[in-house]
């Protein structure tokens, strides 16, 4: 079965977003995609992350063309294909529909730094994305110029998308970008919020850059 390990890994942390309440149903999508066959691998449309076999994941090229599975994929291969055509070092994308993090995109207002995990991301915010029906090429082509070169943004009155060179890492960043929203939601009806200072979130993101265990060569 080709990019194996890849489908296997997305039924897996499919199974992570839906427990961890970070979707709904079967909303949201993952993908991986492989460097070294430029394929991505991505869920496949309307089926529930507990009911997705690897068989299921659908194998595509960065044009859009199936190249191996029988399933439609999921409505937005357009975005993850983008992300993985023009942000080098992206092989992983997480999007998701969580509560408080679709409730700024509700709003359309960016997630700040009430607390500084949001570093993680590599921004001091999440920035919000211009509004664009979900699937469509303008949906992509606006959460890309939202996002920057950070790794996470939320797309407008829809949810929140988070990539990284690992679906480990896109996952993590969907948790701790929800986290902060909920926090930043939390102390927003509870008074008013003190925001980290650039100053301080450009300190605590060199620290991440550094953060966990050295990498093996």
């Amino acid at each position: 079965m080709l990019l194996q390990a890849e489908r296997e890994s997305i039924v897996e942390f499919g199974k992570r977003i839906s427990s961890s309440g970070l979707t709904k149903g079967t909303s949201g999508n993952l993908s991986i995609f492989d460097l070294d066959t430029r394929l991505m691998a991505i869920g496949p449309s309307g089926i529930g992350y507990y009911e997705t076999r690897p068989e299921d994941v659908v194998i595509m090229n960065l044009e859009g063309d199936i190249v191996d599975g029988d399933k439609k994929p999921s409505s937005e291969y357009v975005l993850h294909a983008t992300f993985y055509r023009k942000r080098p070092g992206v092989c992983a994308i997480v999007h998701t529909h969580s509560t408080y993090a679709t409730t700024f995109a509700s709003m359309r207002v960016p997630i700040k730094a009430v607390h500084y995990v949001i570093g993680t991301s590599g921004s001091a915010t999440v920035p919000c994305a211009e509004y664009a029906t979900y699937g469509t090429p303008e949906l992509a082509e606006n959460a890309l110029r939202a996002m920057g070169d950070a790794k996470a943004v939320l797309l407008a009155n829809h949810g929140l998308v988070t990539v990284g060179p690992t679906l480990a890492e896109a996952f993590s960043l969907a948790e701790n970008a929800e986290f902060v929203a909920e926090i930043y939601y939390r102390t927003l009806a509870a008074g008013s919020p003190f925001i980290l200072s650039d100053e301080e979130m450009d300190r605590v993101i060199g620290k991440f850059k550094t953060y966990g265990q050295p990498k093996k060569e």
